[in-house]
């Protein structure tokens, strides 16, 4: 239903709505319908809070349902963050009311109609919370900083611009090249939201420098005063949290394991010990995560593995990097996921070299070209390459990691000096 009216609003949403609805008007992102205009398509505004600020956003959910996909890639954050290492100076600028930069053609205005105790308005500029805004800005902002991207120094994140660079002299020309390519489009930047020339910054929830990259604390604080989740969207949204900087966590999906299926189908919401351990336990893991170090891609890198019936398979990446003058190992990331029900039947060979395979698919954006050695603590894997077998997972496996051959080592380290790889 596309026609819908004005959802009830209480005395503090009503002046919270005027408030945006009058700012919208000023700037010429909206403007009133008028009585005699026929109106097929309208709907309703919801004020939303974050960091304690509101945001008028129409509730086009209904729309989203006649809307095409525009699959235009947004880039992965933890990606774009690396891009960073070994910079000593970072430039963040934020878009100023971002999407409302972007304007919107005539013939999608009448689907852009929201209403309020005020009257019905048309978007004239792209509103918030409407299917494809993201990848239309991201495409744009591409568009604009090809040249500047493809140089290396200049990472975006749809509405987000992050310069980096070894250099000062460096860093105050890719400043002024951005800024003076922003004026002619009239792309206007929000000077308060801006951090010029650090060597730290808060950045995509992450604290990042040129060495490090660490989870926001301000942003766990915000989660971590919330009560137990209550229902079924709660949890959801608690572990969607999390599972962001899911690469900092060790044992990820093993520890959160009973959290997911409690959002399961058929299952009723009650929070057993278990599960409230488990919600503590992540609390815990999220406030005290380890601070995950940038890669080299000209470094060798090293994989830790370890799979358990119990536990699921869980790998790290680790990197010995030489910072002022001392050579130092540190985690990149760590990956982990549950087994399924017929890979929890393979015996203890086979459930290593399933992790294996699993660890290089997953971690191949950082191994492709590159030499790497991969630590475990089960002494076949060293002759899976060789093995004659005619198990078909097995096969299937070895012609998996052929690509790797010649470039990738394995090492065998006994159990209990195998603790590096606590990715589950």
């Amino acid at each position: 239903m596309l026609r819908r009216p004005a959802y009830p609003e209480s005395p503090k949403t009503k002046k919270e709505i005027e408030k945006h609805i009058n700012e919208l008007l000023n700037m010429d992102v909206i403007r009133k319908i008028g009585q005699d205009e026929i109106v097929k398509i309208m709907t309703p505004v919801l004020i939303t809070w974050h960091d304690g600020k509101s945001r008028l956003c129409g509730d086009f959910r209904a729309l989203k349902n006649y809307t095409k996909s525009d699959r235009y890639p947004i880039p992965r954050i933890p990606h774009a963050l690396e891009k960073m290492a070994k910079a000593k100076y970072i430039t963040k600028m934020d878009c100023m009311n971002g999407f409302h930069q972007n304007g919107v053609k005539p013939n999608s205005m009448k689907l852009l109609r929201i209403i309020c105790h005020m009257g019905i308005y048309e978007y004239t500029r792209m509103p918030f919370g409407i299917k494809n805004a993201p990848a239309h800005f991201q495409r744009m902002m591409d568009t604009v900083f090809q040249e500047e991207i493809l140089e290396g120094w200049m990472v975006i994140y749809i509405d987000d611009i992050i310069i980096y660079s070894e250099t000062w002299e460096d860093h105050v020309q890719y400043i002024d090249r951005v800024l003076s390519k922003c004026t002619p489009i009239n792309l206007k930047i929000s000077l308060k939201k801006c951090n010029f020339g650090q060597q730290e910054l808060l950045a995509l929830g992450h604290k990042v420098s040129g060495l490090s990259l660490a989870i926001d604390q301000n942003k766990v604080a915000a989660v971590l005063q919330k009560p137990v989740p209550r229902n079924i969207k709660e949890m959801q949204s608690f572990l969607g949290f999390s599972s962001y900087y899911r690469n900092h966590i060790k044992r990820f999906s093993h520890i959160t394991s009973s959290l997911y299926k409690l959002c399961s189908k058929d299952v009723v919401f009650e929070i057993t010990k278990e599960r409230r351990d488990a919600y503590e336990r992540m609390k815990y893991e999220l406030t005290n995560a380890p601070v995950l170090i940038l890669p080299h891609f000209k470094l060798p890198f090293k994989i830790y593995i370890d799979a358990a019936c119990s536990q699921g398979l869980g790998a790290a990446l680790h990197q010995r990097q030489i910072v002022d003058g001392e050579p130092r190992e540190g985690v990149i990331c760590y990956i982990s996921r549950q087994l399924k029900d017929s890979e929890a039947r393979y015996g203890s060979t086979q459930t290593e070299c399933l992790c294996l395979v699993w660890a290089l698919e997953k971690l191949h954006y950082y191994l492709e070209g590159a030499v790497f050695g991969v630590y475990t603590d089960c002494t076949a894997l060293k002759s899976l390459l060789n093995m004659n077998t005619t198990n078909r997972h097995m096969l299937r496996w070895q012609m998996a990691i052929q690509e790797y051959r010649g470039n990738m080592t394995i090492i065998y380290k006994e159990g209990k000096s195998h603790t590096n790889a606590d990715g589950h």
